[in-house]
């Protein structure tokens, strides 16, 4: 982990409402991901500016515990023509704690990541958390994805 801050970035994709209570964002989120890649959100959005994925974890209540939306998307360069069924966040540069998952992102590697990150006791803001999947993640059985925390 380092602290760092990150530029603002403005992602659009599809967006879920869950929780980690009951084990539901275990349910959820694997759906979701599946969902994303089904319906091929990349053929869709304008003005993408990289292949770059990103997880957003936003619009928490409080903390961890209690609901939040998470979104998936990719960054894009201006929002003209977004159609409507899409999801837009606005994320301004920020400081973040940066942790690295490495292993099979399909299976437990970004799980435990998060499980390490529940367990620090970093300041986190609870605004947007950031999972970004990008070049080290184009084989995901054996792939990196950054994860950046929102601190205060």
């Amino acid at each position: 982990m380092n602290i760092q801050e990150k530029e603002a970035l403005t992602i659009v994709g599809i967006s879920l409402r869950t929780t980690n209570e009951n084990q539901q964002a275990m349910k959820d989120i694997p759906e979701f991901w599946h969902k994303f890649m089904e319906e091929n959100i990349q053929e869709k959005l304008p003005n993408i500016v990289n292949p770059t994925v990103y997880a957003l974890y936003t619009d928490y209540i409080s903390d961890e515990t209690e609901p939040y939306t998470m979104i998936l998307g990719y960054e894009v360069s201006e929002l003209d023509n977004i159609p409507e069924e899409f999801t837009v966040k606005v994320i301004p540069t920020n400081k973040y704690a940066k942790f690295v998952a490495k292993g099979d992102l399909t299976q437990d590697a970004v799980y435990n990541s998060w499980k390490e990150i529940w367990n620090t006791d970093l300041d986190r803001a609870y605004s947007t958390d950031i999972e970004v999947y990008g070049e080290k993640a184009t084989d995901p059985t054996n792939g990196e994805a950054e994860i950046y925390i929102a601190l205060n």
